[in-house]
């Protein structure tokens, strides 16, 4: 199952989205959490000390590898080269599973030990002064959408997504690659802002969107998050001290988390699983076509010197059945 975690910058999703993670690890499911953020603090959230942070490896950095890898025997992608973040895959392509070694996982993720388990961590990597003026930072979350493009998952493993602030994510398709979308808000009209431009570029694209109400602290709090985004509140996350001391870098052990907390993670988690009976493999492979063909036409066929169109496999449906060549 893939969840991503929005919001705007400060609005605590980066912190509920490694409360997610810790409470999935906890449970014993087998997680991947990707920090796709241009501010890259999962790691620090997740445990880790800032130097441990900085030397995760950045996926951005390694996409010659992951092209590579990915594009296995598909006889419609010349070269790994020609691909680009939204190459669909096809016959002969490499696929990938949560569970499963594979040297993208080799190359890009690190274990990181939680209460109760561990999760595999894979970091897009900081937006750099190197970048300044040459590059945006889509180039980086590119490597994450060929990730999902290529990723085969299932009921009970989860792929874990906090992306960058705003509504940055809808440079690309890539917003379009989960089944669950929790959008944290603050009670605030800068909170909802987001939810709004949120909503209204996903309506078109059956995206399922949830908001996850946070830094409660009265019931107008609650009342006023009702009033603006009606049932789409799934749920609200109030003042925690366990999270305060996490933030310190001192967390308690994860079984101490206050009861309340820890039962709004348990309805995150019924929300993501309910999806599991709506998934829609072909229309999940057709938007990702959709985009693919829109890149192709408006820069990337320009800049590969191919015509992208080309590597779309007419007959190929990405799926749990679709088997993986050797």
């Amino acid at each position: 199952m893939k969840i991503a975690f929005v919001g705007k910058g400060g609005s605590g999703k980066t912190t509920l989205s490694s409360l997610f993670i810790r409470h999935l690890t906890a449970a014993g499911a087998p997680v991947v959490a990707i920090d796709a953020d241009i501010n890259q603090h999962l790691g620090p959230a997740l445990g880790l000390g800032e130097d441990e942070a900085a030397a995760l490896p950045a996926m951005g950095e390694r996409l010659p590898l992951i092209k590579d890898y990915l594009r296995g025997t598909n006889p419609r992608i010349a070269s790994a080269a020609t691909m680009i973040k939204t190459t669909p895959p096809g016959e002969g392509s490499r696929l990938v599973r949560v569970r499963e070694p594979n040297p993208v996982y080799d190359a890009c993720a690190r274990p990181v030990e939680l209460d109760g388990g561990a999760v595999r961590l894979m970091v897009t990597g900081p937006f750099t002064d190197a970048d300044l003026g040459v590059s945006c930072y889509h180039s980086k979350t590119g490597a994450v959408e060929l990730y999902l493009n290529h990723l085969v998952d299932g009921p009970d493993e989860y792929v874990v997504v906090d992306m960058t602030a705003g509504s940055d994510s809808f440079a690309s398709g890539l917003f379009t690659r989960f089944d669950m979308t929790f959008l944290v808000a603050e009670p605030t009209r800068k909170g909802v802002s987001v939810y709004r431009q949120y909503k209204e570029y996903a309506r078109d694209f059956g995206v399922a969107l949830k908001v996850v109400g946070n830094k409660i602290q009265e019931p107008d709090d609650i009342d006023f998050l009702r009033e603006e985004v009606g049932d789409d509140l799934l749920v609200t996350v109030g003042r925690s001290d366990w999270v305060r001391a996490m933030e310190k870098g001192r967390p308690p052990r994860f079984d101490l988390l206050e009861e309340a907390t820890a039962r709004a993670l348990e309805t995150l988690r019924a929300a993501v699983d309910a999806t599991y009976e709506r998934r829609d493999w072909e229309r999940y492979t057709r938007q990702m076509v959709h985009f693919h063909l829109k890149n192709a036409e408006s820069w990337g066929n320009e800049r590969t010197g191919a015509d992208l169109a080309a590597q779309v496999d007419p007959g190929f449906v990405l799926g749990e059945s679709v088997a993986t060549p050797a």
